[in-house]
């Protein structure tokens, strides 16, 4: 059977997950990773990674990564305009699906299906419905290992930034928050686990509060990690 082209949406850990199953897939050909890099600060959109960082995770787990350069402060209309572009170059290349680690937020899958479907571009979700708590369970029980790089201030104190995920991190989670974070409550950066063929080696630099776009008020607070140089 011809497997089906896709590339994969990577940002954290619930797109690592989904990466992972589909690297494991009869049906899929994982291709390409696709990622959106916020000009001037060059790092990941929404989770701050340095994209040197997210370039080490491409190439340990030994997949080619295209980089969606997105303006600062960008509009939507802006927005959409790029990923029209990249989805259609993605087409162009025989890419006929792309991979989101979404789990349950039905007005998030809606956008991708009615962005997608115009370039005949089908999404998939691989963890859709599977449940927050067993996802996270099996993405620590695989062995993968993640840190949070930011959270959301609205939802969880500033002492989250920076920690790694492990069953002590759960047991500390307020019990309105989501364990994968699903609603935005914090975001995180992968690195070690099956799929890569070597750790990613970082160092934890200082945290920074940044404040809400819209109401100019604190809101996130990132955690730095830098890229450890190899001598």
């Amino acid at each position: 059977m011809v497997k089906k082209k896709v590339a994969v949406s990577f940002s954290g850990k619930d797109s690592t997950l989904a990466l992972h199953d589909l690297l494991h897939s009869d049906e899929y050909e994982v291709v390409v990773l696709i990622a959106s890099v916020t000009e001037g600060f060059n790092r990941t959109s929404i989770h701050g990674v340095r994209v040197e960082l997210l370039e080490a995770q491409a190439k340990s787990i030994g997949l080619p990564l295209r980089k969606i350069w997105i303006p600062e402060n960008c509009s939507n209309e802006t927005y959409q305009e790029i990923m029209i572009q990249v989805n259609t170059e993605l087409k162009e290349q025989g890419i006929d699906h792309v991979a989101f680690g979404d789990l349950f937020l039905e007005d998030v899958r809606k956008y991708r299906e009615e962005m997608l479907k115009p370039l005949e571009i089908i999404p998939i979700f691989p963890l859709w419905g599977e449940g927050t708590t067993n996802v996270l369970n099996r993405f620590l029980s695989l062995g993968y290992k993640t840190i949070i790089t930011c959270v959301d201030l609205t939802r969880l104190p500033e002492e989250f930034s920076g920690k790694e995920i492990n069953d002590q991190f759960i047991e500390e989670l307020p019990d309105e928050v989501d364990p994968c974070g699903e609603n935005g409550e914090y975001h995180s950066f992968v690195f070690d686990g099956p799929i890569f063929k070597m750790p990613i080696e970082f160092l934890v630099g200082e945290m920074k509060l940044t404040a809400d776009a819209y109401t100019g008020e604190t809101r996130f607070c990132f955690t730095d990690l830098i890229l450890k140089e190899k001598h």
